[in-house]
C-alpha cells in the first residue's frame, strides 16, 4: 500500500470579483440540503420482517475485538486481503471528551486498483459498552458531514442510552470528508469572500458569470485535492464501510444512517447483502431520482415547511409577521427581494446576500425545534440586523466565530454528487428547471435553481447513474420516513422501502428532517428494540 500524498493548500490566484458569485451558485445547486445530526430528548433470512421477528437471520448482532479481521475468506473481495486484515491502533483522541478513542484505517484510493495508492479513514469509537460489544457504525448524512464529530460532539443525541450500552458506536469520516483525505478547494478567506457574493443567473449575463465561477471552483478543487477528487463517490464509501466492518471484527455490519447516510446504507446493502446486520435508514433518499428531481422535491418540501413555520409564528405573541400564513410568506418574500437588491451588512462587517440569507433560513426550517430561532432571525432582519441569520448560515457552512472553517461540507458535497450522477446543464434545460423550481417554491425555488451547472464543468466524470436500490438476500432493513420532512420528502422513504426487498417502513407523523432522537417514545422504542434485541418493527408502523 502506498500512501497518497496530501495535496498542498495554496492561495488561489483568481480575482475576487470572479470568485464572488461562487456560494450563490452552490446554493443554487441545492448541494447542502441533506446533512443531518439528530437533535432532541434522547439523544439472515430473505424477505420483509414482521413484528416479533429477529434481524440478521436469527443471529445476535455480531461483535468482536477491533482489528481481529473476522471476515471469512468469502467476504474478502479479491486483492483486498491486506486491507481487510489490518490492525487498528486505537488511542485517545487529540481533544479527548468522554473517553472516546480514535484510529485510522487504510483503504485503497481506487478499489479497481487495490495495489495502487491508499488513503486514511478517520474513526472514533465510544466507550462503556464493553470490549466484546458489537459495533454500530453511524453516518449523519451530507454528503460531507463528519461522522467523527457526530459521535464526539453529539453521541447522546444520536443514539439512546440503551443503544450506547449495547454497542460500541463508531463514527467515521467518509472519504473526501473532514479528516479522511478531504476534498479541498478554497481557503477560509476565499470561502468568506464567496459567501458574500451574489449573482442572478436568471439573466444571460448572470448565468455566464456563474458558469465561469463554477469552472474556477472546479479547477481549484482539482488543484488542491488531486487524485482523491475522482474517488469520493458513494459506492467507494460503501466499500470502505465493508472494510471497516471487517477490521472492527464484525461478521455483519450494523449501521444507523441519517439522510444521505441512507444512500450509503442502501448502496452498501446492494453491494454486500450477505453482510447486512441491523440497519436503520432514517430520512431516506430515493436513489432512482436524477439530481434535478431531487432538488425539485426538496424545494417543494421547504416551501411547505415555510408555510408551517408561518402558521407557528403567527400563533405566537412575538411574530414579526401578520395576517394569514399566505400573507406572512408574502412578507418573507418581500424581505428576500429587498436583500437581493441590497445585501445586508452584519455587525462584523460581512455582507449578507440573499443566497447566504436563504441558507440560514433553510437550516432553521430543517427542524421545528429551530423555529423560534428562525422567528427571531426574521424579526431582527426586518429591523435591519442580519447577525442571527448569518450565524445560522455560518453553522450550515461550518464556519467558526474566528473565521475558520472546521468543515469542508461545501466542497465534499459537490464532489460526491458530481461523481454519483450526471447533470445536464444546457441553458434551455437549466431555464426549464428553474421555472419548475419557481413554481414548486415561489419563495425559495429561484435560489435552488441551476443545479446541474457545477457538475457539468466538474473535472471528473460521473461514475454512476441514478438507479433503484436492490439488496436481495439482505437481513431486514428498517426505513424511517417523516411526513413533514424538509430535506428528504416522505415519499422517498416509501419508495426506498419498496425498492429494498427486505425493508420495513416506519412512519413518523412529524415535522422536520429525520425522526430518531426527535420523535419521542414510539420511534425510539421501535428503533431500539430492533437495534438492541433484533425485533423488527411491523411493516407500516405509524407513530404520531
Amino acid at each position: 500500500m502506498r500512501q497518497s500524498p496530501r495535496a498542498s493548500l495554496r492561495p488561489l490566484g483568481s480575482s475576487p470579483g470572479r470568485r464572488a458569485p461562487l456560494f450563490a451558485g452552490l446554493l443554487a445547486a441545492g448541494l447542502f440540503l441533506t446533512g443531518c445530526t439528530p437533535e432532541g430528548g434522547a439523544g439472515g433470512e430473505t424477505g420483509t420482517g414482521t413484528e416479533g421477528t429477529t434481524s440478521g437471520g436469527g443471529q445476535e448482532a455480531t461483535g468482536g475485538t477491533a482489528g481481529a479481521g473476522a471476515a471469512t475468506p468469502g467476504q474478502v473481495p479479491e486483492g483486498l486481503e491486506e486491507y481487510y486484515t489490518q490492525d487498528l491502533q486505537w488511542q485517545g483522541c487529540q481533544q479527548d471528551q468522554g473517553g472516546f478513542e480514535c484510529a485510522t484505517a487504510s483503504a485503497p484510493l481506487d478499489y479497481a486498483d487495490p495495489d495502487g495508492e491508499s488513503i486514511e479513514l478517520a474513526l472514533v469509537r465510544s466507550a462503556g459498552a464493553g470490549e466484546d460489544a458489537p459495533h454500530l457504525l453511524v453516518n449523519p448524512g451530507g454528503p460531507g458531514v463528519s461522522g467523527v464529530d457526530m459521535v464526539v460532539e453529539g453521541l447522546d443525541y444520536a443514539v439512546s442510552a440503551d443503544v450506547r450500552e449495547h454497542y460500541t458506536v463508531v463514527g467515521f469520516d467518509p472519504r473526501g470528508v473532514s479528516r479522511s483525505a478531504p476534498v479541498t478547494c478554497l481557503t477560509d478567506e476565499e470561502m468568506d469572500e464567496a459567501r458574500e457574493g451574489h449573482v442572478d443567473p436568471s439573466t444571460d449575463e448572470g448565468l455566464a458569470q456563474l458558469r465561469e465561477s463554477a469552472r474556477e471552483f472546479a479547477e481549484a478543487c482539482e488543484e488542491h485535492t488531486g487524485e482523491v477528487l475522482g474517488h469520493v463517490d458513494t459506492e467507494s464509501s460503501a466499500r470502505d464501510m465493508d472494510l471497516l466492518r471487517a477490521v472492527l471484527g464484525d461478521d455483519r455490519l450494523n449501521f444507523l444512517g441519517f439522510s444521505y447516510g441512507t444512500d450509503l446504507g442502501a448502496t452498501y446493502a446492494g453491494l454486500f447483502p450477505q453482510n447486512v446486520g441491523r440497519m436503520v435508514l432514517d430520512g431516506a433518499m430515493d436513489p432512482s431520482l436524477p439530481e434535478s428531481e431531487v432538488t425539485l422535491a426538496q424545494a417543494a418540501s421547504y416551501e411547505e415547511a415555510l408555510v408551517s413555520w408561518a402558521e407557528y409564528c403567527l400563533a405566537g405573541s412575538d411574530c414579526p409577521l401578520s395576517g394569514t400564513p399566505e400573507d406572512a410568506v408574502a412578507q418573507v418574500q418581500r424581505l428576500l427581494e429587498q436583500v437581493e437588491q441590497s445585501p445586508m451588512t452584519a455587525s462584523d462587517g460581512r455582507q449578507v446576500p440573499a443566497s447566504t440569507f436563504v441558507s440560514g433560513m433553510i437550516l432553521a426550517l430543517n427542524a421545528n425545534e429551530s423555529w423560534p430561532v428562525l422567528t427571531t432571525a426574521v424579526q431582527d432582519a426586518l429591523n435591519g440586523d442580519p447577525d442571527l441569520m448569518l450565524h445560522l448560515a455560518d453553522l450550515s457552512a461550518g464556519r467558526n466565530e474566528d473565521g475558520t472553517y472546521d468543515s469542508n461540507v461545501t466542497a465534499a458535497i459537490t464532489a460526491v454528487k458530481c461523481l454519483d450522477a450526471p447533470a445536464p446543464a444546457d441553458t434551455p434545460v437549466l431555464r426549464e428547471q428553474a421555472a419548475e423550481l419557481d413554481e414548486a417554491s415561489p419563495t425559495l425555488g429561484r435560489f435552488l435553481a441551476y443545479s446541474g451547472l457545477y457538475c457539468a464543468v466538474w473535472p471528473e466524470a460521473p461514475v454512476s447513474e441514478p438507479a433503484p436500490a436492490s439488496a436481495p438476500g439482505a437481513a431486514p432493513i428498517v426505513v424511517i420516513g417523516t411526513t413533514g420532512d424538509t430535506a428528504t420528502p416522505y415519499e422517498w422513504a416509501s419508495v426506498l422501502a419498496d425498492q429494498l426487498e427486505s425493508a420495513v417502513l416506519v412512519t413518523w407523523e412529524g415535522q422536520g428532517h429525520t425522526a430518531y432522537g426527535r420523535a419521542g417514545d414510539c420511534i425510539e422504542g421501535a428503533v431500539d428494540a430492533y437495534l438492541v434485541d433484533g425485533t423488527v418493527p411491523e411493516d407500516g408502523l405509524t407513530c404520531p
